[in-house]
């Protein structure tokens, strides 16, 4: 994945929540455009959210993001 896909999905107006899958199996979900922050090899995404601010975050390559998806669809569920 490149970052200007991710970062369409960041910057859609209105936001809708989305996921992110990696390479290794793993779901990641944005629900908030805050919740991320993009790089152009990377994208932090914050965690275990308290009070809109995250308590921890995890960098994922992008490299090793396989696909995006909004949350809502029934292909996320």
């Amino acid at each position: 994945m490149n970052a200007d896909s991710v970062n369409a999905w960041l910057r859609k107006q209105p936001f809708a929540p989305f996921q992110v899958a990696t390479s290794a199996g793993e779901r990641f979900e944005i629900r908030h455009a805050e919740m991320a922050l993009l790089t152009r090899v990377e994208l932090l995404i914050g965690l275990a959210e308290r009070q809109g601010v995250p308590t921890r975050y995890r960098s994922v390559a992008l490299l090793h993001v396989t696909a995006i998806e909004p949350i809502d669809s029934p292909a996320a569920a």
